[in-house]
């Protein structure tokens, strides 16, 4: 019952990086960018479009104009992000399916703890696929914002809210891929196989035929000698 505990956690818990990963996929909030001569506007950029976010509360969002166009690091955040999402897909459906509370493969407990192993190996990928492409982006930013050839009066992009959700999203899908692989592992090893049953020992008995009529009785140390 405590391996099913720890796999039931360790699913909430990656269930949670899975969904914050697909929302920080999507939403345009990788970058932001405040001019400073129109101040009332603040732009944002994610993988997929830009928008512009008026004081007032309107928002207008354009798609990129081709994926080639785009940088290297946001055209490769884009495929490792949608194979973040679809390997945190599959890894619940097998995961799921190796819990108890299934009926599937029942039974077969050696099915099961199979089930939960590719699912938690599938959810620390998931885990790595999410943080690459947040970091790589994070990186880029930081060296155009401190790049000394761009001149001072030329607006620089900063961090948006969604690169800090990708990188929590990446450490909940790892951590739980982790803790479900490492429960699965425990609960192998956690029961020691019975020894093999032996046969209890029988006390010896003797045949009355065999039995001296002396072995009850010492023999003197002549017994031999004739009086």
């Amino acid at each position: 019952m405590t391996m099913a505990f720890r796999a039931v956690g360790a699913m909430l818990l990656a269930l949670f990086g899975w969904v914050s990963s697909c929302v920080t996929t999507f939403v345009p909030l990788w970058k932001n960018l405040n001019l400073d001569l129109n101040e009332l506007e603040i732009w944002t950029m994610g993988l997929w479009q830009v928008c512009i976010m008026q004081e007032e509360g309107a928002t207008e969002c354009k798609a990129h104009d081709s994926f080639l166009a785009l940088p290297l690091e946001l055209r490769v955040s884009r495929v490792l992000m949608c194979l973040s999402n679809g390997l945190g897909l599959l890894a619940l459906l097998f995961a799921s399916v190796g819990l108890d509370c299934w009926k599937t493969c029942e039974g077969k407990p050696d099915a099961k703890k199979q089930l939960l192993l590719t699912g938690g190996v599938a959810f620390g990928a998931a885990g790595i696929t999410t943080l690459v492409p947040v970091s790589w982006v994070a990186y880029t930013t930081v060296l155009e914002f401190w790049d000394e050839a761009v001149p001072d009066i030329v607006p620089r992009w900063e961090f948006g809210e969604a690169m800090f959700l990708g990188w929590f999203a990446g450490s909940f899908l790892a951590a739980g891929g982790l803790l479900l692989i490492y429960s699965t592992c425990l609960s192998r090893t956690g029961t020691p196989a019975a020894p093999p049953a032996t046969r209890p020992l029988q006390p010896a008995t003797h045949s009355p035929a065999t039995m001296s009529p002396w072995s009850h009785h010492s023999h003197p140390k002549n017994a031999d000698l004739v009086i």
